[in-house]
């Protein structure tokens, strides 16, 4: 079962996502915080496998509770649920370390299937933000390659640029040590980069910043 904690500084959002996700015996609610501070204690007590994070928050942005997160409790995975449909935002939380994206005109579904999703390990984007990172790489050819990666490819070069090493991406996936190997090669192809090195500064400096 799934554990999730719901950051949002709405009180009805935090009930209805509770409400809606506690009937899915998939997962289990086990807290809600209406902002960042307490989000991010919440989460060093509690260690949630998910939370979903509201952009908007108080002292701090979701942007900097997602760091402080991912830092302070690595195993903790972040979904950003937000009204920001724009690819600038959803580049920004993918640095800091978020494995989802999900914007607030999402189907029920499609955030059910994010959650699924980035529990197993993956990185998930709402095709609102897909199609808005479409437009975006339109406008600057560079970043269209990225594009073309995969969600599980995606989730390997999250962990690439966090420092992990292959034998790190496999426990971390659960995928063996040459399957690891064999995405690298695919990813650096796609992007015609040559190594590790060049993949870090490719997605710094064109994908996942504003």
């Amino acid at each position: 079962m799934t554990s999730i904690l719901i950051a949002d500084d709405h009180k009805l959002i935090r009930e209805t996502w509770s409400f809606i996700l506690s009937r899915d015996t998939r997962f289990s609610v086990i807290g809600c915080c209406s902002n960042a501070e307490e989000a991010v204690v919440t989460c060093g007590e509690k260690n949630p496998d998910v939370v979903l994070m509201d952009i908007n928050m108080t002292p701090f942005s979701g942007l900097e509770a997602t760091r402080r997160i991912r830092t302070n409790s690595p195993n903790t995975r972040v979904i950003a649920i937000t009204m920001h449909a724009q690819a600038g935002y959803a580049r920004k939380m993918l640095e800091m370390g978020a494995s989802g994206y999900v914007t607030k005109n999402s189907s029920r579904e499609e955030m059910i299937n994010a959650i699924v999703e980035v529990a197993k390990g993956n990185v998930f984007v709402c095709d609102e933000i897909k199609e808005a990172f479409s437009e975006d790489t339109r406008e600057d050819s560079d970043c269209a390659p990225a594009c073309q990666l995969t969600d599980r490819e995606l989730a390997i070069v999250n962990l690439i640029r966090l420092g992990s090493s292959s034998k790190d991406i496999s426990s971390e996936l659960k995928i063996s040590i040459k399957t690891v190997e064999v995405h690298r090669h695919n990813i650096l192809k796609k992007l015609k980069l040559k190594n590790a090195a060049s993949l870090i500064h490719f997605m710094n400096t064109r994908y996942v910043s504003l």
